[in-house]
């Protein structure tokens, strides 16, 4: 499923137009964004929680040359599962 699929079905189940269903997941989205580069958590109870994991820097190794480079520490969006969710895609 992609960002439009993710529109078509929000509009079928919302009664609302494919434009409206289009903004609403976009602000989701974009709120859920900003809210994860200000480094804050977004729970949501029963689907999962979206937040900022802390990568160390590390040593890797450039597969063509086998020379190792230096990977700089970065922030990157963790996403984990609720309870509810799990269950949902076990059944």
């Amino acid at each position: 499923m992609n960002k439009m699929d993710l529109v078509a079905s929000v509009a079928e189940k919302t009664d609302l137009t494919k434009k409206e269903a289009e903004k609403v997941v976009s602000a989701v989205l974009a709120s859920i964004e900003e809210a994860l580069a200000q480094g804050d958590k977004v729970q949501l109870v029963g689907f999962g929680t979206f937040e900022i994991k802390e990568r160390a820097a590390r040593v890797g190794r450039n597969p063509r040359t086998g020379e190792e480079i230096e990977i700089a520490a970065t922030r990157v969006p963790v996403f984990k599962p609720g309870k509810a969710l799990k269950e949902a895609v076990a059944k």
